[in-house]
């Protein structure tokens, strides 16, 4: 996709961090932009932000773990705009601790998130695009976590790793369609968001403390001083609009994260054991 203004484009996880970046940008292309975001009051704020530009935006309340939530994001986006070119299922959370001590309520809410979301948005929105027969692009944010593994974060990872297997299977069954409609898979390295505090959007029905070790509250600390010094969002919202532009799949960081992947990738071609290879150690 070449041309951008005039075209309306879904973000979710709109009010803050990579969505609200996202949705600055598309605004600067002279996008049409529909907001999503479960947070009312940051959502409302990041909508006024945008129409004082000039932009014309639709905020929507949204669930993303929800299926009817989402199913009524893309109704409410036809009935304002009558058409959609991009998707970016972008929101996401994070819990960390061990994997045999975290309560299923963490499991049910980053998979209901992470996953869930963009399982939602594929299937809300991927026959809309189709049946406008032009060019459209998915962008499912996925994370660096998606090609790496590290402890303590094994819930995260497992959602990650499932987003970009999903994008990938996405991607094939159009090119095979001969589609008009392109795929991103965002994974960027940790980045300037309030990731470290999700914890503020969790449901009452999933809170839980049961199981939640240290092991949780020394991965948030690490996550917390990760973020602090993160990329910008708008660094990754520009890396997100050049994949559209030249119809790339994989939007990848640019820091030691890569590394850290590379090494998995040869730990599985040679058939060894994991290596612990957190960023900046190999």
């Amino acid at each position: 996709m070449k041309e951008f203004r005039g075209r309306v484009a879904v973000v979710t996880g709109a009010a803050s961090g990579i969505g609200r970046a996202l949705a600055s940008r598309f605004a600067g292309e002279g996008m049409k932009l529909v907001l999503a975001d479960v947070e009312p009051g940051a959502l409302a704020a990041a909508a006024r932000e945008l129409q004082a530009t000039g932009c014309e935006t639709l905020a929507v309340e949204t669930d993303v773990s929800r299926a009817d939530q989402v199913e009524a994001l893309a109704r409410r986006t036809l009935e304002t705009f009558g058409a959609v070119h991009i998707v970016c299922n972008n929101a996401g959370v994070f819990t960390g601790g061990l994997c045999w001590e975290a309560p299923i309520a963490d499991y049910e809410w980053v998979l209901g998130v992470n996953l869930w979301g963009v399982i939602h948005g594929i299937r809300s929105f991927v026959p809309i695009l189709l049946a406008q027969g032009g060019e459209g692009h998915v962008v499912n944010t996925a994370s660096m976590a998606a090609l790496t593994t590290l402890p303590y974060a094994g819930i995260y990872h497992m959602s990650k790793h499932a987003v970009l297997a999903l994008s990938e299977c996405l991607h094939h069954e159009l090119t095979l369609r001969g589609s008009q409609v392109r795929v991103s898979a965002l994974c960027p390295e940790l980045v300037a968001t309030h990731i470290d505090t999700a914890e503020r959007n969790r449901p009452a029905h999933l809170r839980s403390e049961d199981g939640a070790g240290p092991e949780r509250e020394l991965v948030r600390q690490a996550i917390a001083a990760g973020v602090a010094k993160g990329t910008p969002p708008a660094k990754i919202a520009d890396r997100v609009l050049d994949a559209i532009r030249e119809q790339r799949f994989y939007v990848l960081s640019e820091d030691t994260w890569r590394r850290s992947s590379e090494v998995r990738c040869e730990d599985i071609r040679l058939g060894r054991n994991p290596t612990l290879a957190p960023p900046g150690a190999v």
